[in-house]
Formats: structure tokens, sequence, C-alpha cells
């Protein structure tokens, strides 16, 4: 199948079923570009997440782009965009028909209450199997648990959280860390 196509109608896919913002489509993308396609991997994937965050826009959208132009340069990267973006944009334009008489109908109030809870399920497996895979050894743990108590006992921004931690990595990480020689 031609790449493009590939790639408008994965990120489609993962665009119709995320409900929730950018990190309730994290475990969506991770089985579906990491675990079936092996488009990118979980280390490239949380990069794409950190530097999406950290940038203006969706992290959704932001991701799409990051793995669409790995995989295809330039136009891989807007056919990606266009994939995750075109589910909402038609979804929202669906819904702004209807809003005023959906919005107080209790079946729909239940059901976005269900969606919520399942929302947070999916976001917390998928913090959980991220922590498993990233925080390796004592520093990236002291990173990780430092970063964790500045995130919760403040209101840092997250770019500026992203920072304090790329630089901790760059002074505490030893060198045969970064380049794979060092396997604990």
């Amino acid at each position: 199948m031609n790449i493009f196509i590939e790639l408008f109608f994965i990120f489609a896919k993962i665009g119709a079923v995320t409900f929730g913002g950018g990190y309730a489509m994290l475990p969506i993308l991770q089985r579906e570009v990491v675990d079936s396609k092996h488009w990118v991997k979980d280390e490239e994937l949380m990069d794409y997440y950190a530097i999406g965050q950290c940038t203006p826009g969706v992290i959704a959208v932001n991701v799409s782009t990051f793995i669409g132009n790995k995989l295809a340069g330039i136009p891989g990267g807007i056919v990606a965009t266009l994939g995750v973006i075109t589910p909402s944009v038609i979804f929202i334009t669906i819904i702004s028909f209807f809003l005023n008489s959906f919005e107080h109908n209790v079946y729909v109030v239940h059901a976005f209450a269900g969606i919520r809870a399942c929302v947070v399920v999916l976001i917390l497996d998928t913090v959980i199997r991220m922590i498993r895979k990233s925080v390796k050894d004592m520093r990236r743990a002291l990173i990780f648990t430092g970063i964790l108590a500045g995130a919760l006992s403040s209101e840092i921004s997250p770019a500026i959280l992203v920072v304090i931690a790329s630089i901790a990595g760059y002074f505490f990480m030893p060198e045969s860390q970064v380049r794979g020689e060092d396997k604990k």
C-alpha cells in the first residue's frame, strides 16, 4: 500500500477513536505505530510526545506530524496531520448542528462520564508502561521523581519541566548510557 494512503488511514483511525485529547491518543498510537506498524520505537514516541507538548498546537497533531515526517518527509507529515484531524473536523461539524439538543440529554451526559473514566484508565495504563520502559536505573528514577514532584507540587509549565529534565539528563547520564554501551 502507498505510504501516504497508509499514513492517512492509520492516523484517521487514531483520530476517530481518540476521545479526551492527546494523552488519550497515546495508547492507541502506541499500539498502531509502535507495536503494529513498527514505524517508531517506544523511546521515539515518548520523545515526540515531549516535543509535541512543548511546541505550539495540539499534541495529537504535533505527534502525527513528527511521525509522518519521519516516514515520508514533509508530505508525510502533512498527510498524517490531515489524517488525524479529518475525523475531528467531521465529528465537530456534525455535533455543532445538534449540540443544543444533546448537551442536556441524560444519555449523552452519562455516556461522556463513562468515556472520561475510560480515558483516565487508558492514560494511566500507558503511563505505567512508559515508566517501566524509560525509568531503567537510579539516575533516571531520580530525574523522574524530581520532575514528578515539580509537576504535582507547583504550577510550573510542562515546557519548563521538559527543559529541566533535558538538562538533568544531559548532566547526570553517563556518556556510555547515551551511546548504548552500558547494558544494565
